[in-house]
């Protein structure tokens, strides 16, 4: 019988695939720089460490499983491609920075697609890279942790080159955190069910482009940064914030979309005071272009403030926000450019020479909301005989009117041609 065994077995093949005999830490180590490793189907549980160029290609139902501690994959080299594969279980050290997928900063030219990141600490982690497009990825956070305990979907740190595009993020603490990274795209991820959508903070000359946040506390938070395009993004059913910008300069904010930020709410099902939500918040921001953008059924379209000057406003639309505009400073400013204004819901002016303009300027708040905002306690007196006395002094007589906010072509149309 022994004998009969040992025919058999000299008889079997010689060419199996080296992933179906031996592990797939070992795969990856024999394998030649530029070799693409086929991970097989089923459960792998592993610490891979990639330090040479090759391809990492998951068979349907390939899974890597990282066993709750450390990084699932980390990569030290370039020109390394994961694609196809379920990554999950990384370990839960933020100090560690434990991720699905780490990305070191030797590494260059790196591609991430097509995979399923889940119950990973940090989704992806681009720490110092260069070039490294990641697209068309689901990330899931640890929904078990509390969010300040969870790390973010996709965490760049000091990169640059980088195409971040087509993933779908959620239950991480910020969907995308860029933090100190110039000349990255961002563009078509669809992130919910975090804090921040889009998180920036000390970076640069990034494009964020078509980008869908929503059921956030915040659609998109911009910090700290100068010369971004912020185009074509939309946020929606948002707690707090559909774009947050502190102390952005010298940045295009355009065509984007914004619906239903509706503030933070009670157990009630009340607004908790002061956490109204804000279209747009623009807090100590300078020499910024917002033009073609749409705010609308929001409790604040757009609040101004902390030395927020030079910047220019020109063809957006404002549409039945409780509140268009709450505007605390005490500097003039003109909200119209190029001859054209912006579209105002509940602009009561005239269009007699039929120009789609208004013949008398928008202004959209006076003494009375200022004083509201101050003292909200105030609102009790809002249908007093001296507060509609206030308001009539000050329509006719501008003079007594605070400096504020004046769009001088205020647009008849909702939409239109672009200057």
């Amino acid at each position: 019988m022994l004998r009969l065994l040992a025919i058999l077995a000299l008889a079997l093949p010689l060419a199996t695939p080296a992933h179906a005999r031996e592990p797939l830490e070992q795969a990856v180590a024999d394998a030649a720089p530029g070799a693409t490793v086929h991970v097989p189907a089923g459960m792998h549980a592993v610490h891979l460490k990639l330090d040479k160029p090759i391809t990492l290609l998951g068979e349907t139902g390939a899974i890597l499983d990282g066993g709750g501690s450390g990084d699932v994959v980390r990569i030290r080299a370039s020109n390394v491609t994961v694609r196809g594969l379920t990554v999950r279980r990384s370990g839960t050290d933020l100090t560690a920075m434990n991720a699905g997928i780490f990305v070191e900063r030797t590494a260059r030219e790196v591609t991430l697609e097509g995979n399923r990141i889940e119950e990973s600490l940090f989704g992806v982690y681009l720490d110092g890279a260069a070039n490294v497009r990641v697209a068309h990825n689901v990330v899931r956070g640890m929904r078990s942790l509390r969010v300040a305990d969870r790390g973010d979907g996709i965490h760049l740190w000091n990169d640059t080159g980088c195409t971040i595009e087509d993933n779908d993020v959620a239950d991480s603490r910020d969907g995308i955190y860029v933090y100190v990274s110039p000349h990255n795209t961002i563009a078509r991820n669809v992130v919910h069910g975090v804090r921040y959508g889009i998180h920036y903070m000390y970076s640069q000359d990034n494009l964020l482009l078509d980008n869908v946040s929503r059921g956030n506390l915040a659609g998109y938070a911009l910090m700290s940064s100068h010369h971004l395009k912020v185009i074509g993004n939309s946020s929606e059913d948002e707690q707090s914030y559909g774009f947050l910008l502190n102390y952005i300069a010298h940045s295009e904010i355009a065509g984007n979309r914004v619906h239903r930020i509706d503030g933070q709410r009670d157990d009630a099902g009340g607004t908790v005071e002061g956490t109204d939500g804000k279209g747009l918040f623009v807090y100590l921001s300078q020499f910024n272009d917002f033009h073609d953008n749409l705010v609308a059924d929001s409790q604040i379209g757009i609040h101004v403030t902390a030395g927020s000057e030079n910047n220019r406003l020109w063809s957006n639309r404002f549409v039945d926000n409780r509140i268009q505009v709450k505007y605390v400073q005490n500097l003039a400013q003109e909200w119209s450019a190029h001859g054209r204004g912006n579209f105002w819901s509940d602009y009561l002016g005239w269009d007699l020479d039929a120009d789609d303009i208004g013949d008398v300027p928008f202004r959209p708040n006076d003494g009375v909301d200022v004083l509201l905002w101050k003292y909200p306690s105030a609102r009790n007196l809002m249908s007093s005989p001296a507060v509609l006395l206030m308001r009539y002094v000050q329509r006719a007589f501008p003079v007594f009117t605070p400096p504020s906010v004046q769009d001088s072509h205020p647009l008849m149309k909702a939409s239109g041609p672009n200057p």
